[in-house]
């Protein structure tokens, strides 16, 4: 059992405090899964993105991949949140993405650059955008347009 392997149950892995699904698939299914999911969200595809990353997550029971999953997982829906003028779903997700990556990057601070991210500037672009007067709900207008605009400035991955 690798170091950052938690111990589990058959279906689960102990992720923090919760039990989460575990459905192993083999690294080579879960990079093609992974793959898929960084171009539906290059795309702007946030919801294809957010499904497709979702087996890659639930199929390793390594706690980095885990958190760099699940934190583009929440990105990607929090530009859900964006495109369907949710301010509050956005910053929400960015909040969870942030945590998700940086627990990664702590974990095993090279799994992102193995993976082509910069996860350094991938964590200051969602700190930049927490920051940013458009994202928290109290300070959006609530002009259409500038509800609409919630998703012009997404973080490239790569």
């Amino acid at each position: 059992m690798k170091a950052t392997e938690p111990r589990r149950e058959p279906g689960t892995v102990m992720q923090g405090d919760r039990r989460k699904a575990y459905r192993p698939i083999p690294p080579d299914r879960r990079r093609e899964t992974f793959e898929a999911g960084l171009q539906a969200y290059a795309r702007g595809d946030y919801f294809e993105a957010h499904e497709l990353l979702e087996p890659a997550w639930m199929g390793t029971s390594d706690l980095a991949e885990r958190a760099l999953y699940q934190g583009l997982i929440k990105l990607a829906a929090g530009y859900v949140h964006a495109v369907r003028g949710n301010p509050i779903g956005l910053a929400r997700n960015l909040e969870g993405a942030r945590k998700h990556l940086a627990t990664s990057g702590q974990l095993d601070p090279r799994l992102a650059q193995r993976v082509g991210i910069d996860l350094a500037e991938l964590l200051t672009a969602i700190d930049d955008r927490l920051a940013s007067p458009r994202t928290p709900a109290a300070r959006v207008d609530s002009n259409a347009a500038a509800l609409l605009d919630l998703a012009a400035d997404a973080p490239r991955l790569r």
